[in-house]
């Protein structure tokens, strides 16, 4: 009977959404809601709270798999269909999350093999979420019927718009029995025989060659660079074949106005999220950040527009501060007056058609019990329910003029989750001995990080384009970070990108080794010795150094870490180390080759030094904006929206009144509801921020 009436329930909703592409009429603004965490009933309390202060969806069950399924086999719905049922009446949408993120009591007593076993020795515990082996078949068959038993429940809902699959997946450390077989017949099917292995991993080094399969060693101990990035990718392939088969078991249920999401971790090295989004209509990603006097916006940025890349379109973020973060009090900040309203119109600006928190109140138990919601423990209304309701209200009023915003960067950053990985076995920085690795992340963290905060914070749009998908076509200037793994495929495409006249930013270990992390045979940089105009031989460590002259008058004129004898063919040097040894090799050269031009960097520069060299490529590149003469700590984001007009965001991360200069055509200032012209001074509040529509 129930089902019969949200069926015909549904039939009189308006069509919403087209779960293919995920296109709302608004931005969606909501938290993670848990009734079940409550010290007592107030259900109707809280769908009024929420309903008063403008909250449009919550995001619930990913955590519930022993409440769904108290004893095995026995199946309890009535408890949650009553609190989807009371935000369906208030209007408030639901996505639903599948509960395998943290199992039930009894999986684990009755079998405990589903449990992790970790590499370097160690075994998962009962008492924390995320402990299971995600490949395992005794965990696949439960999660399976799980899913399948709340589907079976819930897809006619009319009031759930869509379902999150699992909660924050990564591969976790893997190291079960079971998981080395399945990586043994990976290799089997990807290599064929084991000579092959034998000659693309190297395996003739340390007299390491393997007879047959049954001799492949298990990834403890392992030192061979090949096997470890194998290894690697085995991992990204085991969560995107998790995911992608969660969402397979979704799609059989849902309907087509439902949507399929997964909340990703913006600490992208150790997932693929292409692959692992495959089956999915929409990303979702949670991002948390400091705030206070450490609020930049830099995390809400790169999570923007890295998560915006993976699909080329809108997504959602599933999760963000709310108050306070933290597994102990160690560190309690709850944001300034205004940050947590900036914060959300910093998301929307980067793309996001969805911001909900985690959560709406604070918990009373448990580890998480300083990771405060948007209610404190006292669960009344607080300074952060009013800054949520204001911003709810604004939302309300003209997000129809901010949602599906579409981004028309020219820049983008290459980024290789193969050389994360490599760069990890093989660090060039950081503490530790030279004689082991350190798992330093320095890709992702420093190089990565460091080309996106210099363009964010001087206001340039920026797309990432992945190695496993390199399109350059729509981008006039590529930034391309330590490329250490790449195929002579990959290379032979930036080479083309460059004839054709595009513009590169190359960085130091770039074309150094083969996708199998074999260092190629050749003068470095290997294929890309043409495009850069160069080639080295010889490569040296060193603490810091000045560059000669100080090229580019900045106060932090400093190189660091890596430097590589260039010697120079075509390519004209721009700046040289200012040391009586390394004087005479180039640390910054640049190439025309074809149409284009590389721009090589030899070491890692200072912020300064690296907003210099962009600025003055993106001026050979043609890309300008009016925007650039702008920059940190007011920061600017653009995109059109569904009317067809260009919308401006500008953002002060202070605590101090700016002022600046509306350089763009007339249009209206959102919040303010006024007219702006081009060349009017505006002002904007300490954490404030203006959204002008262009006429």
């Amino acid at each position: 009977m129930r089902t019969i009436q949200y069926l015909l329930l549904f039939a009189l909703l308006p069509f919403y959404v087209n779960a293919q592409s995920f296109v709302p009429d608004n931005i969606l603004y909501g938290v993670a809601y848990y009734h079940e965490y409550m010290p007592y009933e107030r259900l109707d309390k809280d769908v009024q709270m929420m309903k008063e202060a403008g909250i449009s969806v919550v995001r619930i069950g990913e955590s519930t798999w022993s409440l769904y399924e108290p004893r095995e086999g026995e199946f309890e719905f009535a408890w949650l269909d009553r609190v989807i049922d009371k935000f369906h009446e208030a209007g408030i949408k639901v996505i639903l999350g599948t509960p395998t993120y943290s199992i039930p009591a009894w999986l684990w007593h009755k079998h405990p093999e589903v449990l992790l076993d970790y590499q370097n020795g160690g075994k998962a515990k009962y008492g924390i979420r995320q402990n299971m082996d995600i490949t395992n078949p005794t965990y696949l068959f439960y999660s399976e019927r799980i899913i399948r038993k709340m589907m079976e429940h819930y897809a006619s809902h009319p009031g759930i718009i869509g379902y999150q699959v699992d909660n924050e997946t990564t591969s976790r450390g893997v190291n079960n029995y079971d998981f080395q077989v399945s990586f043994v017949n990976y290799l089997k099917k990807k290599y064929k025989t084991p000579q092959n292995l034998n000659k693309l991993w190297g395996l003739n080094y340390w007299g390491m060659t393997i007879d047959s399969w049954e001799e492949v060693p298990p990834r403890d101990g392992v030192t061979n660079t090949a096997y470890k990035l194998e290894w690697a990718r085995f991992n990204r392939m085991a969560v995107a074949d998790f995911l992608k088969w969660q969402s397979a078991i979704v799609q059989e249920y849902k309907r087509k106005d439902q949507f399929i999401t997964h909340c990703f971790m913006p600490s992208v090295q150790d997932v693929d999220q292409i692959e692992s989004a495959a089956k999915m209509d929409v990303m979702g990603v949670n991002i948390y950040h400091d705030v206070q006097d450490k609020l930049t916006g830099n995390e809400i940025a790169f999570s923007g527009d890295y998560f915006r890349s993976v699909k080329n379109t809108n997504y959602l973020v599933t999760e963000t501060n709310a108050q306070t973060m933290g597994w102990n009090s160690r560190a309690q900040h709850p944001p300034y007056d205004g940050q947590l309203r900036q914060n959300v119109f910093a998301h929307i600006g980067s793309g996001a058609n969805m911001v909900e928190y985690w959560h709406w109140s604070s918990i009373h138990y448990g580890q998480e019990t300083y990771w405060k919601g948007v209610l404190s423990h006292d669960l009344q209304p607080n300074r952060a329910y009013g800054e949520v309701s204001k911003t709810a209200k604004e939302i309300k009023r003209f997000g129809k003029r901010l949602v599906n915003l579409k981004k028309e960067n020219e820049v983008a950053i290459l980024f290789s989750h193969d050389s994360n990985d490599a760069l990890n076995f093989m660090p060039f920085n950081g503490d530790g001995s030279p004689w082991s690795d350190s798992e330093s992340s320095v890709y992702r963290n420093q190089l990565v990080a460091q080309f996106h905060r210099v363009l964010y914070q001087n206001n340039v749009g920026v797309d990432f384009v992945f190695s496993e998908r390199p399109n350059f076509d729509k981008y006039k200037l590529m930034i391309i970070p330590s490329l250490y793994i790449a195929s002579d495929e990959l290379l032979n495409k930036i080479n083309n990108y460059i004839k054709n006249g595009g513009h590169v930013i190359m960085q130091f270990k770039s074309g150094f080794c083969d996708e199998n992390s074999m260092v190629r045979p050749m003068l470095a940089p290997g294929p890309l010795r043409e495009a850069c105009g160069f080639y080295y031989q010889e490569f040296s460590n060193f603490k810091e150094l000045p560059l000669k002259g100080n090229p580019y008058g900045v106060a932090d004129n400093v190189a660091k870490d890596w430097m590589e004898f260039i010697i120079p063919e075509t390519a004209k040097p721009l700046a040289y180390y200012d040391n009586p040894f390394f004087s005479k090799y180039p640390a910054i050269t640049i190439n025309n080759y074809g149409k284009g031009t590389l721009l090589y960097e030899g070491s890692i520069f200072s912020d300064q030094i690296q907003t210099k060299i962009i600025k003055q490529e993106l001026t050979r590149a043609g890309i300008d904006s009016p925007d650039f003469n702008l920059s940190w700590p007011l920061i600017v984001k653009s995109g059109k929206n569904d009317y067809g007009n260009k919308v401006h965001f500008y953002y002060n991360y202070s605590s101090e009144e700016k002022e600046f200069s509306y350089p763009h055509p007339s249009g209206k200032e959102l919040v303010s509801d006024k007219l702006v012209t081009k060349g009017e001074s505006l002002k904007i509040d300490p954490w404030g921020v203006l959204i002008i529509e262009e006429k």
